[in-house]
């Protein structure tokens, strides 16, 4: 276990009981947003090639530019 990690630990330790359930709500709310940009990465890629095919054209190449 690293430094940091037991200092996080000791640190969580040392709140009284009643704010350990607002520090487990945290870490489930970062966890839960790591997750949500890695599907929004997911579908972004998923759907770049039909995107492409709709916006690869030379009517819209002046737009590229900007």
């Amino acid at each position: 276990m690293s430094a940091d990690t037991r200092s996080l630990i000791e640190k969580i330790q040392a709140l009284p009981a009643e704010r350990i359930d607002e520090i487990e709500d945290f870490v489930d709310f970062i966890a839960t947003r790591a997750q949500d940009r890695a599907l929004t990465r997911a579908a972004t890629a998923a759907s770049a090639s039909a995107f492409a095919k709709i916006w690869s054209n030379p009517d819209d190449d002046a737009y590229d530019a900007l």
